[in-house]
């Protein structure tokens, strides 16, 4: 009897989650690979074409590719932040005795703050007249001939869209990877420390080494969002200047709502869900292969 009202239990907490996923991401990814073989203004008919929209897409498109080239910057901008700085900033907290609290609170506004005033926030930050604070800042070091319009250049735009989203979460990760951090035995440390080790020997064989699994965790995380990152660069240049920031999500955006064409943006976004999966596969697989030669 116990045994069949813990099923029962099971099953009318596990049921609303399930249909919600189901209904809001299951849903939407089948309807989209259903798109992807039509053509569709939205208005008039689908029309069958097959293949036909996967074949412009891998041959025939050059916007495409490049979207897809600007979007792996853009995640690499971004992994750098919310991975790299974030693990350095939640060892360092460790060290920290007073304030911490106020630290991570401040670290953590970013990532409940709305992503059209971060835009605005960057705007001001990379602006070149009136002079932003970048700008600012590099004429007070002696370095205004550094300065520019970050995001009219060629040169500059792609990697200016992408520190925002960095930023943004670098806090929120930070506060994963230093819970996983302060998990860490304290026994293990001090033995360490007791055998001569230093704070990076201590930090590289034992910190990282134990919270491995949660920075893994962390990079599945960050690197699927990062991977459907939009709201910022399309706030931020709209793709410009000319196609020089365009990712596939702000590609695919355009494509559906700008040139109406849904059966070819259903297409991309069947390949953002696939670049998602195989990227989650390899860090599954950086796992295992990881936990086998530990």
């Amino acid at each position: 009897m116990l045994r069949h009202r813990s099923k029962t239990a099971v099953a009318v907490f596990l049921l609303p989650p399930l249909l919600t996923y189901v209904v809001a991401v299951l849903f939407p990814i089948l309807q989209s690979l259903f798109l992807s073989f039509f053509r569709w203004d939205g208005i008039t008919p689908m029309e069958f074409v097959g293949i036909d929209n996967y074949r412009r897409m891998l041959v025939g498109d050059d916007v495409f590719w490049r979207a897809a080239g600007h979007s792996l910057v853009y995640v690499a901008v971004a992994l750098f932040f919310q991975l790299g700085v974030a693990l350095f900033l939640a060892n360092l907290l460790t060290y920290v005795r007073r304030g911490r609290e106020t630290v991570k609170t401040l670290f953590l506004l970013p990532a409940i703050v709305s992503t059209v005033a971060i835009a605005l926030l960057f705007q001001r930050v990379y602006s070149f007249e009136p002079v932003g604070l970048l700008n600012g800042a590099l004429d007070a070091i002696g370095l205004d001939d550094l300065a520019r319009p970050w995001l009219s250049e060629l040169d500059t735009v792609l990697v200016s869209v992408s520190v925002p989203e960095g930023w943004r979460f670098t806090g929120l990760y930070m506060l994963i990877l230093y819970a996983a951090i302060i998990a860490v035995p304290a026994e293990l440390e001090e033995a360490a420390r007791l055998d001569g080790a230093s704070s990076w020997q201590v930090f590289r064989h034992i910190r990282f080494a134990y919270i491995r699994p949660v920075w893994l965790t962390t990079m599945i995380m960050a690197t699927t969002y990062s991977l459907r990152g939009f709201d910022i660069p399309y706030l931020l240049t709209n793709g410009g200047p000319g196609q020089a920031s365009e990712l596939l999500t702000t590609y695919m955006y355009k494509t559906a709502f700008t040139s109406t064409d849904f059966g070819y943006a259903s297409t991309i976004a069947v390949f953002i869900v696939v670049q998602c999966v195989v990227a989650v596969g390899a860090i599954l697989v950086l796992r295992n292969r990881g936990d086998k030669t530990a």
